[in-house]
């Protein structure tokens, strides 16, 4: 598992000859819907095992949450689980508000 930064993943989303990754947000939906990524799928981290066959492990996935605490955990249970192109948010939607995207609310 990695850690990605906010400016890394949005050059990563920016960059037409990269696959682009599954954005898998594991917060509660009333965070998702009060401030998300654009492009981001919720699958909330109590939700995650049951919803494996929603996870392509062919593609590359980032991890995301409100700080990166519960992304960290989720990331890690993927790779135990077979998924080998992992990523975590380091810092979550919190950071990429505070250095990507000024328009994704903070709470």
């Amino acid at each position: 598992m990695k850690q990605i930064t906010p400016a890394q993943l949005a050059a990563w989303l920016a960059d037409a000859a990269r696959e682009k990754p599954q954005l898998l947000d594991v917060r509660e939906p009333w965070e998702f819907e009060r401030a998300r990524i654009a492009g981001a799928e919720l699958v909330p981290m109590g939700e995650i095992a049951a919803r494996l066959d929603q996870i392509d492990p062919a593609r590359p996935i980032v991890a995301i949450c409100h700080h990166g605490g519960r992304s960290l955990q989720v990331a890690m249970f993927l790779e135990k689980n077979g998924y080998n192109d992992v990523h975590n948010l380091a810092g979550g939607v919190d950071a990429w508000s505070r250095t990507v995207d000024p328009a994704v609310p903070l709470y």
